[in-house]
């Protein structure tokens, strides 16, 4: 009896440990195989996906450049010589930029979306901030100052325009 035990562990061991050598080399493969289909998939997104988070950057580039105070007094001019009236258009004009390219930012890293948000909002506080001097008092006069003002300093949203192109250049 003995004997016959002995002979089955020489049979069975050697079966058990090629067994688990076998089942270990398996789940191997197949963890290897799932994480290149993953892979895979991520190269497929990711190939899809940049010409739409370049598109953004397009975007939201144009919609920087737009609302540079220089640009927008040439693009935007007033209707009247109220300079309350040309105030509100010119603000109006950069919230509908704004509005336009809202969506845009799922495609963004939160910090550049908050740095644009931060040039425009600068943008606009430098339009008040000019409007709010009693020597100027009408539209045409708003707007020499405000680009009076832009002759000593860069505009607001070259904040922004330097983050987008930062933000591109580590894609590639």
């Amino acid at each position: 009896m003995e004997q016959q035990i002995l002979n089955l562990l020489m049979y069975t061991i050697p079966s058990v440990i090629t067994g688990a050598i076998a089942y270990l080399f398996f789940r191997q493969h197949m963890q290897n195989e799932e994480e290149r289909r993953k892979f895979n998939i991520l190269k497929t997104l990711s190939k899809e996906s940049l010409p739409v988070r370049l598109q953004a950057y397009e975007r939201l580039t144009l919609f920087l450049e737009r609302i540079s105070p220089n640009k927008l007094l040439l693009r935007v001019a007033p209707l009247s010589s109220d300079k309350q009236s040309y105030e509100d258009l010119l603000l109006s004009s950069i919230e509908q930029e704004f509005e336009h390219n809202l969506a845009q930012q799922i495609y963004l890293s939160d910090d550049c979306w908050t740095i644009i948000k931060a040039s425009k909002s600068a943008t606009i506080q430098l339009i008040r901030k000019v409007s709010m001097s009693d020597k100027i008092d009408s539209a045409h006069k708003l707007r020499e100052a405000i680009l009076n003002e832009m002759l000593d300093k860069p505009a607001p949203s070259n904040a922004g325009l330097h983050y987008i192109k930062k933000e591109v250049g580590e894609i590639w």
